[in-house]
């Protein structure tokens, strides 16, 4: 069973930077394409950027330029870099982790609130 925690979520003004961290245990954390995603108030949960074992990537269109994600095999953890934040970034996000092969992430972080004043 995989385990996934996430932190550095928190309040920003728009145009600034945060950047979220999730820490996974308990799997083979080398062996999973982990990605990320955010749920807005009243709306439903959408994909933001993933990283696959290889260290590809791929991006939501309204974040692509701004976020970037990375990861650390020898640490098991996943970032989200996130720049140039705007009011529409407010969410929760969560760090997600699918196992090679599958179409649907497995595992699901607890989420991480980030909230970017205007």
């Amino acid at each position: 069973q995989v385990q996934l925690v996430e932190s550095g979520g928190g309040l920003v003004q728009a145009g600034g930077s945060l950047r979220l961290s999730c820490a996974a245990s308990g799997g083979t954390f080398s062996g999973y394409t982990m990605g990320w995603f955010r749920q807005a108030p009243g709306k439903e949960r959408e994909f933001v950027a993933n990283i696959r074992r290889s260290g590809g990537s791929s991006y939501a269109d309204s974040v692509k330029g701004r976020f970037t994600i990375s990861r650390d095999n020898a640490k098991n953890t996943v970032d989200l870099q996130m720049n140039s934040l705007k009011p529409e970034d407010t969410a929760v996000y969560f760090c997600a982790a699918r196992i090679v092969g599958k179409l649907n992430y497995d595992y699901w972080g607890q989420g991480t609130q980030v909230t970017v004043s205007s």
